[in-house]
Protein backbone atom coordinates (compact mmCIF):
# COMPACT_ATOMS: atom_id res chain seq x y z
CA UNK A 1 0.00 0.00 0.00
CA UNK A 2 2.94 2.29 0.73
CA UNK A 3 4.16 1.98 -2.87
CA UNK A 4 0.70 2.92 -4.12
CA UNK A 5 0.71 6.08 -1.99
CA UNK A 6 4.17 6.93 -3.25
CA UNK A 7 3.01 6.51 -6.87
CA UNK A 8 -0.08 8.65 -6.19
CA UNK A 9 2.07 11.36 -4.60
CA UNK A 10 4.45 11.33 -7.56
CA UNK A 11 1.54 11.52 -9.99
CA UNK A 12 -0.04 14.40 -8.06
CA UNK A 13 3.28 16.24 -7.96
CA UNK A 14 3.81 15.77 -11.69
CA UNK A 15 0.26 16.94 -12.40
CA UNK A 16 0.78 20.05 -10.26
CA UNK A 17 4.03 20.84 -12.06
CA UNK A 18 2.36 20.37 -15.43
CA UNK A 19 -0.49 22.69 -14.45
CA UNK A 20 1.95 25.33 -13.15
CA UNK A 21 3.98 25.13 -16.36
CA UNK A 22 0.86 25.37 -18.52
CA UNK A 23 -0.25 28.44 -16.54
CA UNK A 24 3.16 30.09 -17.05
CA UNK A 25 3.07 29.36 -20.77
CA UNK A 26 -0.47 30.69 -21.09
CA UNK A 27 0.48 33.85 -19.20
CA UNK A 28 3.47 34.45 -21.49
CA UNK A 29 1.39 33.81 -24.62
CA UNK A 30 -1.44 36.09 -23.47
CA UNK A 31 0.95 38.88 -22.48
CA UNK A 32 2.55 38.67 -25.90
CA UNK A 33 -0.82 38.64 -27.65
CA UNK A 34 -1.91 41.73 -25.70
CA UNK A 35 1.28 43.61 -26.54
CA UNK A 36 1.10 42.63 -30.21
CA UNK A 37 -2.55 43.61 -30.44
CA UNK A 38 -1.77 46.99 -28.84
CA UNK A 39 1.06 47.66 -31.27
CA UNK A 40 -1.03 46.74 -34.27
CA UNK A 41 -4.00 48.82 -33.12
CA UNK A 42 -1.75 51.86 -32.55
CA UNK A 43 -0.33 51.50 -36.05
CA UNK A 44 -3.78 51.13 -37.59
CA UNK A 45 -4.95 54.21 -35.71
CA UNK A 46 -2.00 56.28 -36.95
CA UNK A 47 -2.49 55.06 -40.51
CA UNK A 48 -6.21 55.83 -40.47
CA UNK A 49 -5.64 59.29 -38.98
CA UNK A 50 -3.06 60.08 -41.64
CA UNK A 51 -5.35 58.82 -44.43
CA UNK A 52 -8.33 60.78 -43.12
CA UNK A 53 -6.19 63.90 -42.85
CA UNK A 54 -5.14 63.44 -46.47
CA UNK A 55 -8.76 62.87 -47.55
CA UNK A 56 -9.62 66.14 -45.83
CA UNK A 57 -6.90 67.95 -47.78
CA UNK A 58 -7.97 66.19 -50.97
CA UNK A 59 -11.58 67.25 -50.53
CA UNK A 60 -10.46 70.89 -50.36
CA UNK A 61 -8.78 70.68 -53.75
CA UNK A 62 -11.20 72.27 -56.19
CA UNK A 63 -9.29 72.06 -59.44
CA UNK A 64 -6.42 70.25 -61.16
CA UNK A 65 -3.82 72.62 -59.71
CA UNK A 66 -5.05 71.94 -56.18
CA UNK A 67 -4.94 68.22 -56.89
CA UNK A 68 -1.35 68.53 -58.15
CA UNK A 69 -0.29 70.22 -54.90
CA UNK A 70 -2.03 67.63 -52.71
CA UNK A 71 -0.86 64.57 -54.66
CA UNK A 72 2.78 64.54 -53.35
CA UNK A 73 1.44 64.76 -49.80
CA UNK A 74 -0.73 61.72 -50.49
CA UNK A 75 2.27 59.77 -51.77
CA UNK A 76 4.26 60.76 -48.66
CA UNK A 77 1.43 59.63 -46.36
CA UNK A 78 1.16 56.33 -48.23
CA UNK A 79 4.93 55.78 -47.90
CA UNK A 80 4.86 56.63 -44.18
CA UNK A 81 1.92 54.28 -43.62
CA UNK A 82 3.75 51.44 -45.36
CA UNK A 83 6.95 52.11 -43.39
CA UNK A 84 5.00 52.27 -40.13
CA UNK A 85 3.26 48.99 -40.93
CA UNK A 86 6.53 47.26 -41.82
CA UNK A 87 8.22 48.54 -38.64
CA UNK A 88 5.31 47.35 -36.55
CA UNK A 89 5.38 43.93 -38.25
CA UNK A 90 9.10 43.62 -37.47
CA UNK A 91 8.52 44.59 -33.85
CA UNK A 92 5.64 42.11 -33.59
CA UNK A 93 7.87 39.39 -35.00
CA UNK A 94 10.66 40.26 -32.54
CA UNK A 95 8.31 40.23 -29.56
CA UNK A 96 6.75 36.96 -30.66
CA UNK A 97 10.18 35.35 -31.02
CA UNK A 98 11.15 36.52 -27.53
CA UNK A 99 7.88 35.16 -26.12
CA UNK A 100 8.46 31.83 -27.87
CA UNK A 101 12.00 31.67 -26.48
CA UNK A 102 10.64 32.30 -22.98
CA UNK A 103 8.03 29.58 -23.49
CA UNK A 104 10.78 27.24 -24.69
CA UNK A 105 12.83 27.96 -21.57
CA UNK A 106 9.85 27.26 -19.31
CA UNK A 107 9.18 24.01 -21.16
CA UNK A 108 12.84 22.99 -21.03
CA UNK A 109 12.90 23.68 -17.30
CA UNK A 110 9.85 21.46 -16.85
CA UNK A 111 11.47 18.62 -18.79
CA UNK A 112 14.70 19.02 -16.83
CA UNK A 113 12.84 18.90 -13.49
CA UNK A 114 10.82 15.88 -14.61
CA UNK A 115 13.95 14.08 -15.79
CA UNK A 116 15.70 14.80 -12.50
CA UNK A 117 12.72 13.49 -10.52
CA UNK A 118 12.52 10.36 -12.66
CA UNK A 119 16.26 9.76 -12.20
CA UNK A 120 15.91 10.22 -8.44
CA UNK A 121 12.97 7.81 -8.34
CA UNK A 122 14.87 5.28 -10.46
CA UNK A 123 17.88 5.59 -8.17
CA UNK A 124 15.71 5.00 -5.10
CA UNK A 125 14.08 1.95 -6.68
CA UNK A 126 17.49 0.61 -7.71
CA UNK A 127 18.82 1.05 -4.17
CA UNK A 128 15.74 -0.65 -2.67
CA UNK A 129 16.06 -3.57 -5.10
CA UNK A 130 19.78 -3.89 -4.35
CA UNK A 131 19.13 -3.90 -0.59
CA UNK A 132 16.36 -6.45 -0.97
CA UNK A 133 18.53 -8.64 -3.22
CA UNK A 134 21.45 -8.43 -0.78
CA UNK A 135 19.16 -9.30 2.13
CA UNK A 136 17.80 -12.32 0.27
CA UNK A 137 21.33 -13.38 -0.68
CA UNK A 138 22.47 -13.03 2.94
CA UNK A 139 19.53 -15.12 4.15
CA UNK A 140 20.26 -17.75 1.52
CA UNK A 141 23.95 -17.86 2.56
CA UNK A 142 23.01 -18.17 6.23
CA UNK A 143 20.60 -20.99 5.50
CA UNK A 144 23.16 -22.70 3.27
CA UNK A 145 25.83 -22.35 5.95
CA UNK A 146 23.43 -23.76 8.59
CA UNK A 147 22.56 -26.62 6.32
CA UNK A 148 26.21 -27.27 5.53
CA UNK A 149 27.07 -27.12 9.23
CA UNK A 150 24.43 -29.73 10.09
CA UNK A 151 25.63 -32.10 7.40
CA UNK A 152 29.22 -31.85 8.63
CA UNK A 153 28.27 -32.92 12.22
Amino acid sequence: MNNMNQINDQFASASRQFADTAAQINRLALDNAGQVFGLQMATIEQNVNAALSFWGELSEARDLTGLKTVWPRGMQIARENIERTINTSQEVLGRTLKANEAIGQVTKGQFDRSSAQMNDAATQVNEQVSKAANAVADQANQQFNKAAGKQGK
